[in-house]
C-alpha cells in the first residue's frame, strides 16, 4: 500500500454564526491558514468539526465548502460517519462526488455493535464508493473498540479501507498492527500526547486539531522524525506536550480550539449546543500556553 496521506493532517473546526448556522468565510480562513502553514492534508468533519452535531444539510454544506476551498492543494479526507449505514452511505457518496480523496469511517451505534456488525457497516461504505476508507478506532467516543486482529482482517479482505486511524492511545496497537500486516498497513496516530511514540513506532502520519493552534511546532516533530533526528523530535515533542494534554483534556475539542483560534484573532463561534464555550479560566491557561509555545502575536487577550 502506497499512503497519499502522510505528514500532518489536520482537523479543522466547523465554525457557526450566533444563530448557530454555519459560517462559511471563517471555515474558508482557517482552512487557508493551515494550508499555508504547511499541513499536509485536511480531514473534516471529525470530531473536532462537530459532525455528529449537524443536520444532514449542514454536513453537506461543510463537507462541500471545505472541499472546494482546499482546491486540491492538499489531499482531503471526509469524516462521513454516521449512526446508520444508509446515512454513511450517503454521506461518503456525497463526499466523493464533492472531490474528496478519502473517506473516514469510526463505527458509530446507540446499540454494541458485534463484528459481523461492524464489517458488514464498512462493506457496504466501500462498495458504495471507489475512493479509499481510512477505518478510524476511537472507543472513547464511539464506545466501539476494534481490536488490531479483527482491523487487520477488514483491512485484508475490504478493498478500499487502505488506511487506519487509531485513537486508543495505546502504542501497543501500532506495534500489533505493524506486526499483524508485516508493515504494510499504513496507520495513523489519533492520540495527540502520543505523537512521538507514534512516529518512531512507524506511523505515517499524525491527524489532529493542533494545527489550528501551534502548526509550526507540529511540522517541525514530523520533520524532524523524517529526517532521522529522534533527540531533535523529542525536544519539539516535549515543547508542545502541555498544550497538546490540554487540547485533549480540558472542555474537549471544540471548546478549546474554537477558544484557540479567538485567541489568534479568528473568530469560529461558539461550539454547539449542548456544548459549551471554554470557561474564562482555562481560556487564560490556554492563552499562556500558546504565547508561551509562539513569539507570534496573538490579537485577542484571554
Amino acid at each position: 500500500m502506497t499512503p497519499k496521506f502522510k505528514g500532518i493532517i489536520a482537523y479543522p473546526i466547523t465554525p457557526f454564526t450566533s444563530n448557530e448556522g454555519i459560517d462559511a468565510a471563517a471555515l474558508k480562513a482557517s482552512i487557508d491558514m493551515m494550508i499555508a502553514d504547511g499541513v499536509h492534508a485536511i480531514a473534516p468533519l471529525g470530531s473536532t468539526g462537530e459532525s455528529a452535531y449537524l443536520t444532514d444539510s449542514e454536513w453537506d454544506e461543510t463537507a462541500e465548502t471545505a472541499i472546494n476551498q482546499v482546491g486540491k492543494r492538499v489531499p482531503v479526507v471526509v469524516g462521513i460517519s454516521d449512526l446508520t449505514t444508509r446515512n454513511a452511505v450517503r454521506r461518503a457518496k456525497y463526499a466523493e462526488q464533492a472531490g474528496a480523496d478519502a473517506v473516514m469511517v469510526l463505527p458509530i451505534s446507540y446499540w454494541k455493535l458485534n463484528e459481523q456488525e461492524i464489517f458488514a457497516h464498512y462493506a457496504a461504505i466501500a462498495q458504495s464508493i471507489s475512493i479509499p476508507i481510512m477505518l478510524y478506532n476511537n472507543p472513547a467516543t464511539s464506545g466501539i473498540d476494534m481490536r488490531p486482529p479483527f482491523i487487520a482482517k477488514m483491512v485484508k479482505e475490504i478493498d478500499n479501507i487502505t488506511m487506519v486511524k487509531e485513537s486508543t492511545g495505546d502504542i501497543q496497537r501500532m506495534h500489533q498492527l505493524y506486526k499483524l500486516s508485516d508493515g504494510q498497513i499504513p496507520f495513523y496516530n489519533g492520540s495527540n500526547p502520543l505523537a512521538f511514540e507514534a512516529f518512531v513506532a512507524g506511523a505515517t502520519g499524525w491527524c489532529t486539531a493542533a494545527p489550528n493552534l501551534i502548526p509550526k511546532l507540529n511540522l517541525e516533530l514530523y520533520s524532524a522524525i523524517q529526517a532521522g533526528d529522534l533527540p531533535g523530535a523529542r525536544k519539539v515533542f516535549y515543547d508542545q506536550l502541555p498544550l497538546l494534554e490540554f487540547i485533549v483534556g480540558n472542555g474537549g475539542l471544540p471548546p478549546t480550539i474554537k477558544a484557540g483560534l479567538k485567541i489568534k484573532g479568528l473568530d469560529a463561534g461558539k461550539p454547539r449546543s449542548p456544548l459549551k464555550p471554554l470557561s474564562d479560566e482555562n481560556v487564560a491557561i490556554l492563552s499562556n500556553l500558546m504565547r508561551t509555545l509562539s513569539a507570534d502575536p496573538y490579537k485577542a487577550a484571554a
